[in-house]
């Protein structure tokens, strides 16, 4: 027996952010990161839109990318001493993700983040508080979700946090926040999305249900994310509900070792400034990982069945996997984002030398590989990689070198 799980409502198009005010409850705590929603008035917004509804509001602010597991602990102990009956978290996949751990550890004050990372293992939610997910970003669709990431700064380590429990309540998916992102944003975001889409459609735990929309997700993201990227706000309109069909396939079909490989490198190098921005890694993983799983049959097929509805051509599926990679790298040439990890430089643009020393990457392979497999979303990758074969493919997404094994 398989699960299909999604918010129970889900709200999209122009204005739909004021939907906040038929909200039934007395506090509401408001969850955001940094300053984008306040400049841009969406956060007043919101917050006039909860008053309206009759709840004392308050807000955590300053949730930082790539939310710590600290700011988890602190976010539920403001929800502990304020008591709210609705947690509405604004923005990007950042606070909405942490302000689902934060929502774990309020109802179950004794968790502790290990317990948190159990998959599948959260007991039931929705004691106290209800869930609302407001996405202003297109690309991690945490808004539609069965999952969370937070890093542990001390480990260096992205943990994804994995339970149908944190599917938020509601979902708000008004295109008017998409509008305000910054280029590279959007080119971050955006590959995150057809990594979502076709990792979801490939995973060990593909559906009939799941696979619809992820096939849509990847015909719309062809057609609009670079014209997005470029300005053009009918297409940057239409890729926020694009993330959202791909975070809705993956939510319930899983992902694969793009993820499991950008959530342990992610903060792996830190301390030599280079923390690899999620959507770029999986940018830059994505092409190799489907040369690693296409000597899946299986996988190969899928991969096809892809190319096929991109229109790529090819007359083998040999030939359509590699019209796929040979796309998705032009892709990334086309929203300037670097091929690997040795090109990985400031701004997360390419560059001849990188952040990375090759040294330090070689140092440090052994452990990212294991973590890599550890990883929850590996289970789901329709190739499973030994650790050698994951140290081989770590290395080909440092280079840039072709996966032949």
């Amino acid at each position: 027996m398989s699960r299909f799980t999604l918010p129970r409502d889900l709200y999209h198009g122009k204005g739909a952010l004021e939907t906040l005010k038929t909200l039934k409850g007395k506090k509401a705590m408001i969850c955001v990161g940094g300053g984008s929603m306040k400049k841009f008035g969406f956060l007043d917004r919101a917050e006039g839109y909860l008053k309206e509804a009759g709840m004392e509001v308050k807000i955590f602010e300053g949730i930082e990318p790539d939310p710590s597991v600290d700011t988890v602990m602190k976010g539920a102990a403001a929800m502990q001493e304020f008591g709210p009956d609705w947690i509405v978290a604004i923005g990007g996949g950042s606070p909405i993700d942490a302000a689902k751990a934060m929502w774990i550890k309020y109802e179950y004050p004794d968790c502790t983040f290990e317990d948190m990372c159990k998959v599948f293992g959260i007991p039931e939610l929705r004691k106290k508080a209800h869930f609302c997910a407001i996405s202003s970003t297109s690309g991690t669709a945490t808004e539609v979700t069965a999952f969370s990431i937070i890093t542990d700064y001390t480990k260096g380590i992205k943990y994804p946090i994995a339970d149908f429990e944190i599917t938020p309540d509601i979902a708000i998916v008004d295109p008017e926040l998409a509008e305000t992102m910054p280029k590279k944003l959007v080119a971050h975001t955006g590959m995150d999305a057809i990594t979502h889409a076709i990792e979801a459609y490939v995973s060990t735990a593909n559906s009939f249900y799941a696979d619809s929309l992820a096939i849509h997700a990847i015909e719309l993201i062809q057609e609009n994310l670079v014209k997005s990227y470029n300005e053009d706000m009918t297409a940057r309109d239409i890729m926020h509900d694009a993330q959202c069909l791909a975070g809705m396939a993956f939510s319930n079909a899983l992902l694969g070792i793009v993820h499991s490989m950008a959530h342990k490198t992610g903060a792996a190098f830190d301390d030599h400034g280079a923390h690899i921005i999620h959507g770029a890694a999986n940018a830059m993983y994505l092409p190799k990982v489907i040369a690693f799983n296409a000597k899946d049959p299986t996988a190969k097929k899928r991969y096809g069945v892809i190319a096929d509805y991109m229109h790529l051509g090819g007359s083998s599926d040999d030939e359509k996997v590699k019209l796929l990679i040979d796309y998705l790298r032009k892709m990334n040439d086309d929203l300037n984002i670097p091929h690997c990890i040795k090109n990985y430089g400031a701004d997360s643009f390419p560059t001849e030398q990188g952040f990375v020393p090759e040294e330090v990457f070689k140092e440090r392979l052994h452990d990212i590989a294991a973590n890599a497999i550890l990883d929850a979303c590996t289970g789901s990758n329709p190739r499973q990689p030994s650790q050698e074969e994951m140290e081989k493919l770590l290395l080909c997404c440092y280079y840039d070198t072709e996966v032949d094994f």
